[in-house]
């Protein structure tokens, strides 16, 4: 389960992504303003930090900097603002990606895969009593045993493993279905 520090003075954005995230099966920490940001990932260690840049106290890029003398946790900026320049500022203090206001929920998601992908904390294997999946190569088994399916069938396997004994809304099913799936 990856641990994700949400950072924005936006409390309605900050609520969306929460609860995206963690229909996912993430654990979400929250901030709204820099002070509070670098409080956090000083006293725990993220798996992705999303970071606005526009905060009360530090800015989003004063955040970055600090949490890059104590921390390689990976950082994805959120902003506003869409210019070359802004972007670089931001890879320059250290952030490992950048989006731009507004974005869906489902970019936001890809981003932090990728990220996590190329942090190496990207889960592989996903495990539930005796099944079992590989997430990268796309194959279930079953007691060891492969079980062929198909790229629909596999993403909503994965997904009810993730979320064992509880309940989902069809519409979350539909959701997940959509995202996840690419045929």
């Amino acid at each position: 389960m990856a641990r994700v520090l949400v950072v924005d003075d936006e409390k309605l954005i900050v609520k969306g992504i929460r609860f995206s995230l963690e229909q996912d099966g993430m654990e979400v920490d929250c901030a709204y303003d820099g002070n509070e940001a670098i409080e956090k990932a000083k006293e725990r260690e993220y798996d992705v930090v999303l970071l606005d840049v526009m905060l009360p106290g530090h800015d989003g890029f004063e955040v970055c900097q600090a949490i890059r003398e104590f921390s390689e946790m990976p950082i994805i900026m959120l902003t506003a603002k869409g210019g070359d320049m802004d972007k670089i500022l931001g890879l320059e203090y250290g952030a490992d990606d950048y989006i731009t206001k507004p974005f869906t929920l489902a970019l936001v998601k890809m981003h932090i895969e990728a990220v996590l992908k190329r942090a190496g904390k990207l889960r592989t294997m996903v495990e539930y009593n005796d099944l079992q999946a590989d997430v990268n190569a796309q194959l279930l088994f079953y007691k060891e045993q492969h079980i062929p399916t198909t790229r629909k069938e596999f993403d909503l396997m994965v997904y009810f493993m993730e979320h064992p004994g509880i309940v989902l809304p069809r519409d979350t099913i539909l959701n997940a279905c959509l995202l996840y799936t690419s045929d």
